[in-house]
């Protein structure tokens, strides 16, 4: 077996690394077939189970949304590993079950793709931010905003809205039309046009046996929590304190997917569901190894077990980095930037935040 240097993971060839990954792409089309089976009749049956549970007090219908959402979680990244054509060897098979599972998740599978994929190709290029990613303005830039500018990106940033508020506008509004990508062509519209159709037919069908109020009970606690988790997840992987952001000269998507993606080091139940997609680094080096063979890359690879290694408790700290210091190449708090500006004098901490490569000569 071929291993890198267990010394210096920092120094790893991600060129190198993403070829000898290669490998493990080949699905195995049975197992991919069986996951999806185990992911989705469980979730119709807890759905049930909530239905029934409706008359027997709120508590427990509460509780049981809970694996439901993380059901629902592991079944989007399902969807995932369709749009990267990893579960199955036809793309066509890849494509018509990621359009099936997207109205389960209410995510347009074509349009979700297409943006994704933008994601994977811009990841940690300062110059190519603004579709597939959590908005990251650096340290500079928002001293450079006006008053309202910089009230409104910290409004943005607050935990209330970025994992309440915001996954239930992502995927309850946002997905309905595809406004970041207008001028795409018609494609982006039929997805999202097709999807909406199957969600309407859906909920209209439930909503014809169930009612509208014991349908709304049961479905929306477990869409909104499954939404959270997945916009938490997808912000853990890349708003970690050492994660890596380059101007569009420096930046190479090896070194980005490598540096710029966390290995977020959950407990075995919460990989399970959430497909291992907490070895991201993984993931962006190379997109089309299947879910379930990626921890065989990191037991064959241990040095890149601590490579962006960030533990569930360690997550949390993350939601107060903010900023991008260009100087300190790291991302700060809010509170981080005050501090500086007050040691080093507000003028002329904001003239270097903005010019770093003047504040290292």
């Amino acid at each position: 077996m071929t291993h890198l240097s267990v010394d210096a993971p920092a120094e790893a060839d991600a060129k190198q690394l993403a070829r000898l990954f290669a490998k493990y792409r080949e699905p195995n089309q049975l197992r991919s077939a069986v996951e999806i089976l185990i992911t989705i009749i469980p979730l119709v049956l807890i759905w049930i189970a909530m239905w029934a549970a409706l008359d027997l007090g709120y508590g427990l219908h509460l509780l049981l949304a809970i694996p439901a959402a993380g059901l629902l979680v592991r079944l989007f990244m399902i969807q995932h590993d369709c749009g990267h054509g990893s579960l199955f060897r036809n793309r066509s098979v890849n494509d018509w079950i990621g359009r099936v599972i997207g109205v389960l998740t209410l995510t347009p599978y074509g349009y979700w793709r297409r943006s994704h994929a933008v994601h994977h190709s811009t990841s940690g290029n300062l110059d190519r931010r603004g579709i597939g990613d959590i908005d990251t303005l650096t340290a500079g830039e928002y001293l450079a905003r006006s008053r309202w500018g910089r009230l409104c990106y910290r409004a943005y940033r607050h935990p209330l809205l970025m994992f309440g508020l915001g996954p239930a506008y992502l995927f309850l509004l946002k997905h309905r039309v595809p406004s970041d990508m207008m001028s795409a062509g018609r494609g982006p519209w039929l997805s999202t046009i097709g999807t909406n159709g199957a969600i309407a037919a859906v909920a209209g069908v439930m909503i014809w046996l169930l009612g509208v109020q014991a349908f709304l009970l049961v479905h929306l606690p477990v869409m909104m929590l499954g939404a959270s988790i997945g916009v938490w997840l997808f912000y853990v992987q890349h708003q970690f304190e050492e994660t890596s952001w380059e101007r569009d000269g420096a930046w190479n998507v090896h070194e980005a997917a490598l540096h710029g993606s966390s290995h977020y080091d959950l407990p075995p139940v919460l990989r399970w569901f959430t497909a291992n997609i907490g070895l991201h680094h993984i993931h962006h080096l190379c997109s089309r190894i299947p879910f379930y063979r990626l921890p065989s890359v990191l037991r064959d690879h241990p040095d890149l077990r601590n490579t962006g290694r960030i533990t569930l408790m360690q997550s949390f700290s993350c939601v107060r980095l903010t900023l991008w210091d260009e100087t300190a190449r790291r991302l700060i708090s809010f509170g981080e930037l005050s501090a500086l500006r007050r040691r080093r004098g507000g003028h002329e901490a904001g003239s270097a935040l903005s010019n770093p490569g003047a504040a290292q000569t």
